[in-house]
C-alpha cells in the first residue's frame, strides 16, 4: 500500500493528485477485501455529522463506515432547522464548537464554499459531504472506485454524464477526478443545464445524446436537481425523458460492456427506465456498496491513524 499521509481536509476532487486519487482507491480496495483488517481502528473516535440539508444515502453511509471502523456517530439530520443556526449563529462558530466535541466533521451544507469556510476555521478533519451545486468528493471517489472495479482501469475509458451537469455537485466532482485519472468525459444535457467552463479541461460538450451513448464506456446519469432550479433551467419532466432519459430503447445503442451508473436517488420513469435501473449493465448498488468501503478510506485517513 502506497499511502504514506494523513488527510487533513476532503474538500474538492481537485485537491488529489493522480498519486493520492489512485493510493486513496487501492486503499479502499483493501478495506473491501479485508475489512477485519480494519474493524476498531478508529476505536474512541468521534465523528460528527452535521447535514444542513436532508441526506440518507450519504449520511448513513458515513456512519456505517465509521461504525464498521469502531468509532461513534453524533449529529443532526437537519441542522438548517434543528440547531444553534437557527438561532443565528455562524457556520463557523458552529464548527469550532462541534469541533470541540469530535475527531471529524462530516459536512453537508446548502451553501456552495461552505465545506472551505469550515475547514479554514475547524480544529479537526472537514469532509465535505455536499456543499450546494458545489462539491460531492467522497461521491466522486466511489464512482471512480466503482468504474475501475468494474473496467479495470479508467484511464482511456469514455464517460458519458448525463443531466442536469450545472447543479450537480456529483457532476462536478467526477469530472476533476475522471480528467486526473485519464478519462475521456463528454457532458451531455439541455443547453442551459452544461456550462461550458469545463471544455477548458479537454472535455466534450453535447445535446444529443442519441449520437454519444454509441460509443459509451460509461454512462453516468444524473439526478435533476429540482430543488436548485429555476423553471427556465428546465424543460419539464416529459421534454427531459423524450430528449435525455435513459430509456430502454435508447439502452439498445449501449455497447454490451457499458456501465450504466446514478448517484441516486434515482427518478425512475425520467432519469431511467426502470427496467434498465435494474438491468445487467447497471451498477448502481455496486456504487452504493463501494461508497461505504471508500468513506472508511476516507475516514480512516482523516482519523489520525498512522497508514
Amino acid at each position: 500500500m502506497a499511502v504514506g499521509y494523513r488527510l487533513r481536509h476532503v474538500i474538492e476532487s481537485q485537491q488529489f493528485s493522480r498519486t493520492v486519487l489512485e493510493d486513496l482507491l487501492a486503499r479502499a480496495d483493501e478495506i473491501k477485501r479485508e475489512p477485519h483488517h480494519f474493524s476498531g481502528r478508529l476505536n474512541g473516535r468521534v465523528m460528527a455529522a452535521l447535514f444542513y440539508e436532508p441526506s440518507t444515502r450519504t449520511r448513513l453511509s458515513f456512519e456505517a463506515a465509521m461504525l464498521r471502523l469502531g468509532g461513534q456517530t453524533m449529529g443532526t439530520d437537519n441542522a438548517r432547522e434543528f440547531s444553534s443556526a437557527a438561532k443565528g449563529e455562524t457556520l463557523e462558530d458552529t464548527i469550532q464548537i462541534v469541533g470541540g466535541y469530535a475527531d471529524v466533521i462530516v459536512l453537508r451544507h446548502y451553501e456552495e464554499g461552505a465545506a472551505r469556510r469550515a475547514a479554514a476555521v475547524s480544529v479537526v478533519p472537514v469532509i465535505n459531504a455536499g456543499d450546494g451545486p458545489g462539491q460531492h468528493p467522497t461521491q466522486a471517489l466511489l464512482d471512480l472506485y466503482t468504474i475501475r472495479e468494474k473496467r479495470g482501469k479508467i484511464a482511456d475509458l469514455h464517460v458519458v454524464i448525463v443531466g442536469d451537469i450545472l447543479f450537480s455537485r456529483v457532476a462536478r466532482s467526477n469530472i476533476f477526478g475522471l480528467v486526473k485519472l485519464g478519462a475521456r468525459v463528454t457532458l451531455v444535457g439541455p443547453t442551459t443545464l452544461v456550462p461550458r467552463e469545463f471544455e477548458k479541461l479537454g472535455v466534450a460538450v453535447s445535446h444529443e445524446i442519441d449520437n454519444v451513448l454509441p460509443e459509451a464506456d460509461v454512462v453516468n446519469l444524473l439526478r435533476i436537481q429540482h430543488e436548485r432550479q429555476r423553471k427556465e433551467y428546465f424543460p419539464g419532466l416529459s421534454e427531459y425523458t423524450a430528449l435525455f432519459g435513459l430509456t430502454k430503447e435508447r439502452a439498445k445503442l449501449l455497447k454490451p460492456d457499458c456501465l450504466i451508473m446514478h448517484p441516486g436517488p434515482i427518478n425512475r420513469g425520467v432519469e431511467i427506465d426502470s427496467e434498465v435501473a435494474d438491468g445487467a449493465q447497471s451498477v448502481i448498488l455496486d456504487q452504493v456498496t463501494n461508497g461505504l468501503a471508500v468513506r472508511m478510506a476516507v475516514l480512516y485517513l482523516c482519523g489520525g491513524i498512522s497508514p
